[in-house]
């Protein structure tokens, strides 16, 4: 996730239960599949490679992964049917919102983001209206020990990062849509030595100017996201608050 919803909140994604765990296959099954479209070997498809890998990060069993490679080039039932789709929304305090879905079934998918949002305080939006506040980016998150955080920036701006920002013992960093292979792998390679790994690596919506909200305002837009992120069909969501 982008802005606070990715930044803020990764190490409690990191405390997901058994019961969202099944969820996240749904999810990533789908992503695979999709990706599979595309060709279905991860050597040639850096697409499937983050499915595969995001799959593997979970936990995702190898049977499982296959199934959904097969499914999606073609090999099996359902691939056809699933589809990637954007929705825009608005949130507590003024937040904005992009919510991306893998569905086989976009009156479900719409229904559920759409419920969800509303009672949540947010309400949609119309395509178009939030989109502009973002850019499609790479993002790059890579854990560490506080001490080499410097060393992580520094290295991911060698690579060709557009931006880096570290908390703690989180860097996020920001490349070109075609440098983050580049980026992700040299970060890789520096890692096995430097002491540091990536932990998620993906095309995201970026916001261009972060909005910094109330405490309340900010609680219910965690809120929110959580619930969203409940739904199976929900695959990503991005926020341009701080």
């Amino acid at each position: 996730m982008s802005g606070h919803s990715k930044w803020a909140t990764t190490k409690h994604q990191k405390a997901i239960t058994d019961a969202r765990r099944g969820a996240s296959f749904t999810k990533v099954a789908n992503m695979i599949s999709v990706a599979a479209r595309e060709g279905a070997d991860p050597e040639f498809n850096f697409k499937l490679r983050l499915a595969v890998d995001k799959a593997k990060s979970v936990s995702m069993p190898k049977e499982n992964i296959d199934r959904a490679v097969a499914r999606g080039a073609g090999k099996g039932a359902g691939a056809a049917g699933v589809e990637e789709l954007t929705y825009e929304a608005y949130g507590p305090g003024g937040s904005a919102l992009i919510i991306t879905a893998l569905t086989d079934n976009k009156l479900r998918a719409f229904t559920d983001i759409r419920s969800t949002v509303t009672k949540n305080g947010g309400r949609m939006a119309d395509a178009g209206s939030v989109a502009y506040m973002f850019d499609k980016k790479g993002l790059i998150i890579v854990l560490h020990k506080p001490e080499k955080a410097d060393d992580v920036q520094l290295a991911a701006i060698d690579l060709g990062a557009d931006d880096v920002e570290s908390d703690g013992e989180l860097t996020r960093v920001i490349t070109k849509p075609h440098d983050l292979q580049t980026v992700r792998q040299g970060l890789m390679d520096g890692g096995v030595s430097a002491g540091w790994q990536i932990d998620e690596a993906k095309l995201d919506w970026v916001c261009k100017t972060p909005t910094e909200l109330a405490d309340e305002d900010h609680e219910k837009v965690d809120k929110l996201i959580d619930a969203l992120d409940v739904l199976d069909d929900v695959t990503d969501i991005a926020t341009n608050i701080m």
